[in-house]
C-alpha cells in the first residue's frame, strides 16, 4: 500500500525483486538545497547558479504517523560519495560509496507528531578511494560530467517488529535452492506458474508449489520447467510468507556454465552454446546524466539493442537501480556486469601502451593504498549480493584495461566463492594473470588474436565506428571515435565488414562472445549505434539484424553460400 507519490518520473516501487505489501512512502521529487532541486544535483546546474559544491546538504519534509508495533526503514537507493543522514536533527547514519542501496532503521528517530524533517550531508570530492567510474571533474573525451549526491529513489518502509530482510535463489534448469535472511524459524514458500513480459506481478497466478520450512533454506523441484533464454524469458513467481511477514519475488530457471564442445571452450546457457552477441552500455543520459527521464528509459535501450539483433549488454563500470535489471529479466536481454572501479587510472599507462602491445604487470607496481583495495573488495562483495537473483546476469567483469587492478586471481577466487553461478572475467582488456573463466580482448586497432586455448575468448570491446548526427550531438567541437563515417550507410557496411573480420570469422576458433562499442553516443564519445538523445538510430536495423544472424548461423552451421548471399544482398540494399 503506498501512502504518497510525488509527481516524480520513478514513483513505482523501487525494489521489483522483492516486493513487500505494506505502507511505503515514495520521497523522490524535488529537495530543498539552497534552492528546490531534483536529483541528481547537476540535472539543476542552469538554476543553481554555479558549480556543484563538495560539500552541501539537502532537506526535505514529510508526514508520517508509524503504525503500532512495526519498524520504520528509511531507504536510499544511491548516493555519491559520502553522506550523513540525519531524522529531526538526530543523525541515524552514514554511508561511503556511491553506486549501491543502503537502509536505515528510523524507528527510535521519530517522535511524536506527523511532521518530520530529513536532512542528508553530502561530501563529494570523487574521491578516488571510492568507485567513481567515468565521472570526472574535467569532463571530455572518454569522461564525463559528474553526479553528485543522491541520484536515485528515497523510500520509506514499514515493517513488523520483526520481518524477512531478503532472500538468495540459486537456480538450476528444474529446481531452486531458496535461503531466506529474516528472524523466523519457520516459513511458508509458494511458487506460481511462469509468465512473459509485463504479467509478473500478477498476483492471480496459479500455484504450482507450496512448502512449509522449518529453518531458513530448502530447495524446491519444478515440474514441468520452463528455462529462462533471451529468446523465451520465463519468470516464475514466489511468495515468502512468515507469521508476522510476506514478500513476493520472481525468479528463472537458467544455467550459465563453460563447457568444452568440438574440442573448444563454450560459453554456454542451459546447457547449450550461445554466442553472446552484445554491446557496451554505459548508462549515461542527457537528462539526468546516471538516469534516463523516466524508469521506460531503460525499457526503451533493452528494446532498441533487440530490435537490432543483440542479446547480451555490458553494463560499463556503473550499477543501476533495480527497475534496469528487471526490464532484462521481463524483455530478455542477458547482462554482462562489471565491477565500478575505484583508485587512479593513467592514459599512458591503462590505454596507449596496452594497446600498442607493452604490457606488464600490474600487480605488482601499483595501486598499493590498502584503504582503495578494501573498499573495492567489500564493494564487489556487496555488489554481488545486491544483484544475485537477477538472471539476466550472466557474466561478472572485476577490472577492466589494469584500471584499479591489483591481485587479480584473489579477486577471482573471492567472487566465485559468493557467486559460482556465472562466468567471471577477472581482467577485461588485458593484463591477465592466471585465475579467469575467460580470455578477454579489447580490440580496436588490430585483429584478434587467439592466444589461450584452455579459455572462451570473448572480446569484451571493440568498433567504436562513428559519425556525427549534427543535430543531436553533446559537443560537435569535441566529438570523436574510432573511425569516421559520413553518414548511415557507410557506417552500417563498416560495422558489417568489421563483423565478418574480427568476429564471425573467429567463432569457429574459440570466439563465444563480442561487445561492440557502443549502445549510443556519451557527450563527446559519438561512436553510439544510437544518439545520445536516443532519437536516431544511426546505423540500418536490417544490416544489424543480419550481423545477428550470421553470428547465430555460425553456432548452427548453417550453408557459407546462404551467408554470402544475405550479406551481398545488404551490400546492393536488396530487400530481405
Amino acid at each position: 500500500m503506498e501512502l504518497s507519490v510525488g509527481e516524480t518520473p520513478f514513483n513505482r516501487y523501487p525494489r521489483p525483486a522483492m516486493v513487500r505489501e505494506t505502507k511505503w512512502m515514495n520521497l523522490n521529487g524535488k529537495w530543498d538545497c539552497g534552492v528546490k532541486v531534483p536529483f541528481p544535483l547537476q540535472s539543476a546546474l542552469s538554476e543553481y547558479k554555479g558549480e556543484v559544491p563538495e560539500e552541501y546538504t539537502y532537506f526535505t519534509n514529510f508526514e508520517y504517523v508509524p503504525a503500532r508495533e512495526s519498524r520504520t526503514l528509511l531507504h536510499f537507493g544511491a548516493v555519491d560519495q559520502i553522506c550523513e543522514v540525519k531524522i529531526d536533527g538526530k543523525t541515524v547514519g552514514s554511508h561511503e560509496g556511491g553506486y549501491l542501496p543502503f537502509t536505515f532503521d528510523i524507528t527510535d528517530k521519530l517522535e511524536k507528531g506527523a511532521e518530520h524533517k530529513i536532512e542528508v550531508n553530502i561530501v563529494d570530492r570523487l574521491d578516488l578511494t571510492y568507485p567513481h567510474g567515468k565521472q570526472s571533474d574535467n569532463r571530455g573525451g572518454m569522461w564525463y560530467t559528474p553526479v553528485s549526491g543522491i541520484w536515485q529513489t528515497v523510500w520509506i518502509e514499514e515493517v513488523p517488529e520483526q520481518y524477512i530482510r531478503g532472500f538468495k535463489v540459486t537456480p538450476s534448469l528444474d529446481s531452486i535452492k531458496i535461503v531466506i535472511d529474516g528472524d523466523f524459524d519457520k516459513y511458508t514458500i509458494e511458487v506460481t506458474e511462469p509468465t512473459m513480459g509485463n504479467n509478473v506481478e500478477n498476483n492471480h497466478r496459479k500455484v504450482i508449489a507450496k512448502e512449509k520450512i522449518d529453518g531458513n533454506r530448502t530447495h524446491i523441484e519444478i515440474d514441468n520447467p520452463k528455462n529462462w533464454t533471451p529468446d523465451t524469458p520465463w519468470l516464475y513467481g514466489l511468495k515468502i510468507r512468515s507469521a508476522t511477514d510476506s514478500i513476493t519475488g520472481y525468479f528463472a530457471l537458467r544455467t550459465v556454465t563453460i563447457k568444452k564442445i568440438n574440442g573448444l571452450k563454450r560459453i554456454c546457457l542451459n546447457d547449450k552454446e550461445i554466442f553472446l552477441h552484445g554491446v557496451l552500455d554505459q548508462g549515461y543520459y542527457p537528462e539526468g546524466i546516471f538516469l534516463p527521464n523516466n524508469e521506460q528509459g531503460y525499457e526503451d535501450d533493452i528494446l532498441a539493442m533487440k530490435e537490432l539483433g543483440f542479446n547480451t549488454l555490458r553494463k560499463h563500470i556503473k550499477i543501476e537501480p533495480q527497475c534496469f535489471y528487471y526490464a532484462c529479466d521481463r524483455i530478455g536481454m542477458l547482462v554482462m556486469q562489471d565491477m565500478v572501479n575505484n583508485s587512479d587510472y593513467g592514459f599512458m599507462r591503462d590505454t596507449i601502451l596496452p594497446t600498442v602491445g607493452i604490457k606488464y604487470k600490474p600487480d605488482a607496481l601499483y595501486h598499493r593504498d590498502e584503504k582503495t583495495r578494501l573498499f573495492f573488495e567489500k564493494h564487489m562483495k556487496d555488489t554481488v549480493d545486491y544483484l544475485y537473483n537477477f538472471p539476466c546476469i550472466v557474466y561478472y567483469t572485476i577490472f577492466n584495461e589494469g584500471w584499479g587492478q591489483f591481485c587479480a586471481d584473489k579477486m577471482y577466487e573471492e567472487l566465485k566463492g559468493i557467486d559460482e553461478t556465472r562466468v567471471v572475467d577477472s581482467t577485461s582488456g588485458w593484463f591477465k594473470q592466471f585465475k579467469s573463466d575467460v580470455e578477454s580482448k579489447h580490440v580496436y586497432f588490430h585483429k584478434v588474436h587467439q592466444t589461450w586455448h584452455n579459455h572462451p575468448i570473448v572480446v569484451s570491446e571493440f568498433g567504436g565506428y562513428s559519425y556525427i548526427e549534427k543535430d543531436h550531438v553533446f559537443n560537435l567541437n569535441g566529438s570523436y571515435g574510432y573511425k569516421n563515417y559520413n553518414n548511415k550507410k557507410e557506417l552500417s557496411r563498416g560495422i558489417l565488414k568489421l563483423y565478418q573480420k574480427d568476429i564471425i570469422s573467429y567463432q569457429k576458433k574459440g570466439l563465444c562472445g563480442s561487445v561492440y562499442t557502443q549502445l549510443s553516443d556519451v557527450e563527446d564519445e559519438v561512436n553510439g549505434l544510437y544518439t545520445y538523445d536516443r532519437k536516431v538510430c544511426k546505423v540500418d536495423k536490417k544490416v544489424m539484424r543480419l550481423i545477428a544472424n550470421l553470428i547465430e548461423n555460425e553456432i548452427g552451421n548453417v550453408d557459407l553460400t546462404l551467408r554470402t548471399i544475405a550479406t551481398k544482398k545488404v551490400e546492393n540494399n536488396e530487400n530481405d
